[in-house]
């Protein structure tokens, strides 16, 4: 093996429920707009001709728990509850039939956004990654093998900031169906082992500042916490 000029920072595993490995993290996939109430408090109309995506990098991840500083270049820092779908088995053109063959497992995930960023880089019709893939931005709750959950259905999604509810939906008010997205995302990539497709998050978005802690879940899923300490 070629050896390398220096390590890089080992990224976090995502621990499963009932397994003594951890999920390694890949690619991180991104829904955008996939609630209609959420895209209509951005201002914005749902593409219900085909979904779209953004991407985090395998860096932005931490784990449920942690306990990160608020981070720089934003003053509209923002939380996205999730549903997060962890592909374990590599896929490329798969019908929507036989995409949920490919799930590995589910979990909560919050989507951390600088909301002043993505909106102001947005409108001068520039990538958003400067809003969406930073340090500490793509937080991950335990894993739940998908033969141990039920079907998604209606299951409820819900994130309390300080004990306060924010948002609070249902899993069925997702325009593109989970089928629908992996059938999609792997009509343009292999997806393989390691992918996981963060599912967009319902309305109720909104700021946050140090010292808040946010929590959150899913029905039949592990809750994720986060706690937001000063700015460095």
């Amino acid at each position: 093996m070629t050896e390398t000029l220096f390590d890089l920072p080992q990224v976090p595993g995502i621990p499963v429920k009932g397994e003594t490995a951890t999920y390694p993290i890949g690619r991180i996939f991104c829904v955008g707009r996939n609630y209609a109430a959420h895209a209509a408090e951005m201002g914005v109309e749902v593409d219900r001709e085909k979904p779209f995506y953004f991407m985090k990098s395998p860096a932005s991840a931490v784990l449920s728990g942690a306990r990160v500083p608020y981070p720089p270049g934003t003053g509209n820092f923002h939380y996205e509850m999730e549903l997060v779908i962890a592909i374990g088995a590599p896929v490329f053109r798969v019908t929507r039939e036989a995409a949920s063959a490919a799930i590995y497992a589910y979990g909560c995930a919050l989507d951390m956004t600088r909301r002043d960023l993505q909106l102001s880089e947005r409108a001068k019709q520039r990538p958003w990654s400067l809003g969406k893939d930073f340090d500490n931005s793509a937080v991950f709750a335990p894993l739940t093998k998908a033969e141990n959950m039920m079907a998604v259905a209606d299951q409820r999604i819900h994130l309390e900031v300080n004990g306060e509810t924010r948002q609070d939906a249902t899993l069925d008010e997702l325009i593109w169906k989970i089928d629908e997205i992996i059938a999609h995302l792997s009509g343009f990539y292999h997806l393989r082992p390691g992918d996981l497709i963060m599912t967009g998050t319902p309305a109720g978005v909104g700021p946050v500042q140090a010292g808040d802690v946010l929590t959150g879940g899913i029905d039949g899923l592990d809750p994720i916490e986060l706690t937001l300490t000063p700015a460095e």
